[in-house]
């Protein structure tokens, strides 16, 4: 059966903008219920100044620990802002990393306070430092389907944006709907020109709902050949540098999507939800998709 990886990004992209502070206790029994549930893909963290994200404040403490407990290394991922970031994730073993670019110069000096060609050559670094030291590196193009201060941006201009990553060396380019703002024909438009040129395993799709097309944006990327895709456990998620940014699409909406196109995921979506419950209780929010709130309804009829 043809397979989709879905990397599970809840630990770091689902957490970094909550106001309830999370444990790294509290994070390693979120990520225990992501791992029963079948998901072995983790973006556990990201390697940022706690000043900014107080979320990662235990980025070495979280990582130590999870490798501590024996998974491959391949399964977790780390991202990084910058090389200062890339030596402090070099001193536990990921062997995948990522790091984000904007669209946009706006965007970019919200972010990190840089214009975007400066923002361009500090992630083409990473791409070569990578390299040398036999990593895999994830290239998110953030804000690809729209900028949260600049608002759409012409097509030639991401597509040129993403070649030259690509061209440069990311393993993968992650096409990066931050803000919820893109629809499946503007997906279309820009994964169809960069199919001609390189495979779909270097093309990933990381999606936010908030107009609640991301969905009709996976479904159109899984149309292409896309087989990678970012996904968070509930819809938790939101950008602290993107006004308006709302959840990710929900790991447990793709994996439905996925099986019901004949695609195999490897996620129990049965066990998943306690890794949904564990996500709510642990944020105090109220997480989960509608077909979340379908499986509890049709198991509570049942008992």
């Amino acid at each position: 059966m043809d397979r989709v990886i879905i990397n599970e990004v809840g630990l770091r992209d689902g957490l970094q903008n909550q106001p309830r502070l999370l444990g790294t206790t509290d994070k390693l029994q979120l990520a225990r219920a992501l791992q029963v549930a079948g998901l072995h893909h983790l973006e556990l963290t990201s390697f940022v100044s706690p000043r900014a994200v107080p979320q990662m404040v235990d980025a070495d403490a979280f990582s130590q620990a999870m490798f501590a407990a024996g998974a491959p290394a391949q399964d977790y991922a780390a991202l990084v802002p910058n090389l200062r970031g890339y030596e402090r994730a070099r001193q536990h073993p990921y062997r995948e990393l990522s790091a984000v670019v904007a669209s946009t110069d706006s965007f970019n000096r919200r972010n990190i306070n840089k214009d975007l060609e400066s923002a361009l050559q500090g992630v083409l670094a990473l791409i070569e430092r990578a390299h040398v030291d036999g990593l895999r590196l994830r290239v998110h193009l953030s804000g690809a389907m729209g900028c949260p201060y600049d608002g759409p941006q012409p097509v030639r201009h991401i597509l040129a944006l993403s070649e030259r990553l690509l061209g440069a060396g990311a393993d993968e380019l992650v096409i990066s709907d931050t803000i919820g703002a893109g629809h499946p024909r503007l997906a279309r438009a820009l994964l169809l020109p960069l199919l001609e040129s390189f495979p779909a395993d270097r093309l990933g799709l990381h999606l936010h709902d908030t107009r609640g097309l991301a969905l009709p944006i996976a479904l159109a990327g899984l149309e292409l050949g896309l087989r990678r895709f970012d996904a968070s456990v509930g819809g938790l998620g939101g950008c602290p540098y993107a006004p308006g940014a709302t959840g990710n699409v929900a790991t447990e909406s793709l994996v439905y999507l996925c099986e019901r196109e004949g695609l195999h995921t490897g996620v129990d979506l049965e066990a998943l939800q306690e890794g949904i419950v564990v996500a709510g209780q642990l944020t105090g929010q109220e997480l989960g998709a509608p077909v979340f709130r379908w499986m509890r309804s049709r198991t509570q009829s049942c008992n």
